[in-house]
C-alpha cells in the first residue's frame, strides 16, 4: 500500500486564507473609497490619499494588471520594470492554483481508500460537471431564469478541471508539455485573430482612457475586440437566452468586464501549477529543499512572466493571457512557500486554526460568502446584535478619540461611527457569522464536498 501522505496545515491554512478574503468581500475595504467624496466624514479619520492606495489592492483593475512598483498606473515606467499586482487579482489564480495542489492529495487518498482508475475519473468528470452548473447557478441567482454563462470561478474551474486532472495522470514531461501546450495554443488564438473594421470601443463598454483599447499588436487583446469575446457571441447565444418584458430574447453581445469563456483554457495552466506544487510537497525531499524549490519555481515564472508581458502579450487578467498565468503564478507559489514556511517548517501551527477551519470546508464558506452575506447581515447581525453593534463602535470611538472628529455626541457617536465604515463593519460582522458557522461544522465534522 502507497505511504499516506501527510496533511499540511499550510494547504488548509492557504485555501482558508482565500476563502476567507472572497466570502468577507475583501472586508468591505474597496467599498470604503469607491465614488469618495473627499467631504464625507470618514475621511476626516482616514486618508483618502492612502486609501486609495490601500483599495488599489482590493479591487481589479481596468484591464492590464501589472504595474511598476508604487505606481497604479499600467502604461508608468519601463515594461520591463511592471512586476506589481492588485492583491484582489491574485485571489482567483489563488483559488484555482490550490485546486490543482489539492488532486495529487486527493488522487492518492482514494488509491488508498481502493478506488478504481475508472471510479477516480468518472469522480472527477462528476466534480467538473457540478462545478460548472454551480457557477451557472451563482450567476443567475439575481435573474428571473438561468443566465447560461460561465465566468463565475467555480464555472471556470469546472470546465478545465476534468481536463486538468488527466494531464496529472501524466508523467511530469507530459505535464510540463501540456503546460507549455496550453499557453502557446492560448496566446497563437488570440494571436491570429483580427480585430473587426466595425469595433467600436464605446458599443462594447471598452474606454480608452482606461487603457482597454490596445495599440500595435497588443491590440489582439483588446476588451471585448479579442478572439474569446468573439468566440461568446457565438457560443453564449447558442443557449436559452434572457428575455425582456415583452418576451423577446436578449442576444449575448459583451461581458461589461471583459470576461470570457475561454478563460478557462489558460487558466487549466494555473491549475497545472498547482498540481505541480503539490507533487513537489508530496515528495520524500526535505522541508528546506521543498520550500526552497517553490521558492525557485517562483522566481523563474516571474521572469518569464514579465519578459513575456514586455514582449508578446499583455499581463491581463480578465482574460487570462498566458503572460499573467505566469506572473500570477510567481505569487500565489510565493504565498504557498510562505503558508508552508510558517505552519509546516516553524512551529506556528496554531496561529493557522482560524483559517483551517475555512480550508477545511472551503466551498461551503465560498457558498455562503456568495448566497448568504447580505442576508447575515440584514437578518443575524442587524436584527439581533445591531445594538450591541453600535455601542461597541461607539466606546471604540471615544477611546481613539475621533467623536469630535466626526461631530457626533456621546448619544449619536455609536450610530455615526457605524454609519461612516458601515461597507467594512456590515462585511466584518457578516463573515463572523459565517466563521462561526464553518466553526461548528468543523466541530462537528461536517465538511462540503463534491
Amino acid at each position: 500500500m502507497a505511504k499516506r501522505a501527510e496533511r499540511l496545515v499550510s494547504l488548509d491554512a492557504y485555501r482558508g486564507f482565500i476563502m476567507i478574503m472572497l466570502a468577507a468581500s475583501g472586508f468591505g475595504i474597496a467599498a470604503m473609497s469607491r465614488n469618495a467624496n473627499p467631504d464625507d466624514l470618514r475621511w476626516q479619520i482616514l486618508d483618502l490619499r492612502e486609501w486609495n492606495w490601500i483599495s488599489h489592492h482590493f479591487s481589479h483593475p481596468n484591464w492590464q494588471s501589472n504595474f511598476a512598483i508604487g505606481s497604479h498606473d499600467a502604461q508608468a515606467g519601463s515594461p520591463w520594470l511592471r512586476c506589481a499586482v492588485s492583491f484582489w487579482d491574485l485571489i482567483q489564480p489563488a483559488f484555482m492554483f490550490m485546486v490543482g495542489a489539492a488532486m495529487p492529495y486527493s488522487y492518492r487518498s482514494r488509491q488508498q481508500r481502493g478506488d478504481t482508475k475508472y471510479q477516480m475519473l468518472r469522480h472527477a468528470f462528476v466534480r467538473a460537471i457540478v462545478l460548472t452548473l454551480l457557477g451557472v447557478f451563482l450567476y443567475s441567482i439575481r435573474s428571473n431564469q438561468t443566465n447560461w454563462i460561465f465566468p463565475n470561478v467555480l464555472a471556470q474551474i469546472g470546465l478545465g478541471y476534468f481536463f486538468v486532472y488527466l494531464i496529472s495522470l501524466a508523467p511530469r514531461w507530459g505535464q510540463i508539455t501540456a503546460f507549455v501546450a496550453i499557453l502557446f495554443l492560448s496566446w497563437t488564438m488570440f494571436a491570429v485573430y483580427q480585430v473587426p473594421e466595425s469595433y467600436a470601443p464605446e458599443e462594447v463598454n471598452a474606454k480608452v482612457e482606461n487603457g482597454e483599447v490596445l495599440t500595435g499588436f497588443f491590440g489582439h487583446w483588446t476588451k471585448n475586440g479579442n478572439a474569446a469575446s468573439a468566440f461568446d457571441e457565438w457560443f453564449l447565444n447558442q443557449f436559452p437566452l434572457p428575455r425582456d418584458d415583452d418576451g423577446q430574447p436578449i442576444p449575448y453581445k459583451f461581458n461589461a468586464g471583459g470576461y470570457t469563456t475561454l478563460n478557462f483554457f489558460p487558466a487549466m495552466a494555473t491549475m497545472l501549477l498547482g498540481v505541480f506544487a503539490g507533487q513537489l510537497l508530496m515528495s520524500e525531499r526535505k522541508p528546506s529543499r521543498k520550500l526552497l524549490d517553490l521558492l525557485g519555481l517562483g522566481g523563474v515564472l516571474l521572469l518569464t512572466g514579465i519578459l513575456a508581458g514586455a514582449t508578446c502579450c499583455p499581463i491581463i487578467k480578465r482574460i487570462w493571457t498566458p503572460s499573467w498565468v505566469l506572473l500570477s503564478g510567481a505569487y500565489v507559489m510565493w504565498g504557498l512557500a510562505l503558508f508552508y514556511l510558517l505552519f509546516d517548517v516553524l512551529p506556528l501551527k496554531r496561529l493557522a486554526f482560524p483559517m483551517v477551519i475555512v480550508g477545511m470546508n472551503s466551498l461551503a464558506m465560498y457558498l455562503m460568502g456568495e448566497l448568504l452575506r447580505g442576508w447575515f447581515t440584514k437578518h443575524v447581525v442587524q436584527t439581533h446584535f445591531g445594538d450591541a453593534l453600535r455601542w461597541l463602535l461607539g466606546q471604540l470611538t471615544m477611546r481613539l478619540g475621533w467623536m469630535e472628529r466626526m461631530q457626533a455626541t456621546p448619544e449619536t457617536v455609536g450610530q455615526v461611527t457605524y454609519e461612516v465604515f458601515q461597507p467594512m463593519v456590515d462585511a466584518t460582522s457578516a463573515f463572523l457569522v459565517m466563521w462561526l458557522i464553518a466553526y461548528y461544522m468543523y466541530r462537528q465534522r461536517i465538511h462540503v464536498r463534491i
